[in-house]
C-alpha cells in the first residue's frame, strides 16, 4: 500500500482554504517561508484570515503580501521586523505579540494534543497581567486590550516558589510550510534556520501543506535525518523553480582601514 500525498501545484495544495481559516505559517525572518503557498493562496483569494507565525515577512514579500492585500484579520507573532505596512496595520487593527519561546510552544503543543501549558515567560508583565493594546480605535486611543491570563504558583525541584503563567495551545485549521526536501509520504527535511518554527508550524495545523525544493521517492531519505515525519503531513509540491531567498537586512563590512 502506498500512501502518495503530492499534489501537482501549489494552487491545487492552497484552493479549499476558505475565507475565515486560522493558519499556522512557518518561517524564522525571511528564512524557510513558504512564498510560492502564500502566493497562491493570494491569488486564490481566500481572506479574513487568522495567522500564526514568527513574523510577517517583510512589505512585497512572505505574509507581507496577504497583508498588504487586507488577508489578514488577526496576526499573532513575536517580532514585526522591517515591516512598515505590518506596524501600520497594528495601528489600526488586531495584532497579538507574544515572547518567541512561548509562541514556538504553543504551536508544538497544540499539535502534541496539549490545550494549555504554564510557563515563566510573560510573568509580571502586562503578557500576564494583560492591558496591551489589541485594538486602536483610528484616532490613537485604545479600543481593546488583552485581558489578564491564569497566573499561579509552582514548587520547584530546588525548593522555590515561583509564579508560572497559562497560556492556550494554538492548533489551526492549516498550516504552511517551507521544506528543503521532502518524499511522497510526506516525511521532510529542513534546512538550517528554516527549521526553527517550521515544525511546530506543520504540527498545529489540522491539515499541514508543505512546498519542497526537492521532491524524492519514500526510502531515499535516511530515517535518522527526517526532521518531521509524515504523519504530521497532507499535501505536498514540489516547487522546483529558482526560489528567490532574500535577507531581511542585510549589514556589509566597509572595505576602508580604519
Amino acid at each position: 500500500m502506498t500512501i502518495d500525498k503530492t499534489v501537482a501545484t501549489a494552487a491545487d495544495a492552497v484552493a479549499d482554504i476558505p475565507d475565515g481559516a486560522s493558519l499556522a505559517v512557518g518561517g524564522f525572518g525571511l528564512s524557510g517561508n513558504p512564498i510560492q503557498l502564500i502566493e497562491a493562496l493570494l491569488e486564490q483569494g481566500a481572506s479574513g484570515l487568522s495567522v500564526a507565525s514568527n513574523n510577517c515577512g517583510v512589505d512585497g514579500w512572505g505574509l507581507g503580501v496577504l497583508l498588504a492585500a487586507r488577508r489578514i484579520a488577526k496576526m499573532t507573532s513575536s517580532y514585526v521586523g522591517e515591516n512598515k505596512e505590518f506596524a501600520r496595520q497594528y495601528l489600526e487593527g488586531e495584532l497579538e505579540l507574544v515572547p518567541q519561546g512561548t509562541l514556538a510552544e504553543k504551536m508544538r503543543a497544540g499539535g502534541a494534543g496539549i490545550p494549555a501549558f504554564y510557563t515563566r515567560s510573560g510573568v509580571g508583565t502586562q503578557v500576564a497581567e494583560g492591558g496591551i493594546p489589541m485594538t486602536y480605535d483610528g484616532s490613537g486611543g485604545v479600543a481593546k486590550e488583552s485581558a489578564p491570563k491564569e497566573v499561579r504558583p509552582f514548587t520547584l525541584h530546588d525548593g522555590r516558589e515561583l509564579d508560572f503563567v497559562l497560556e492556550e495551545s494554538i492548533v489551526a485549521d492549516f498550516a504552511l510550510v517551507h521544506a528543503q526536501r521532502g518524499d511522497r509520504h510526506g516525511n521532510l527535511v529542513f534546512n538550517k534556520a528554516a527549521r526553527q518554527f517550521s515544525p511546530d508550524a506543520a504540527m498545529a495545523g489540522r491539515v499541514c501543506i508543505a512546498q519542497v525544493e526537492e521532491l524524492v521517492e519514500p526510502g531515499e531519505i535516511d530515517p535518522d535525518a527526517v526532521h518531521l515525519p509524515g504523519v504530521y503531513v497532507h499535501r505536498i509540491v514540489e516547487v522546483r523553480a529558482e526560489i528567490d531567498k532574500p535577507i531581511e537586512k542585510r549589514t556589509v563590512r566597509s572595505d576602508e582601514k580604519e
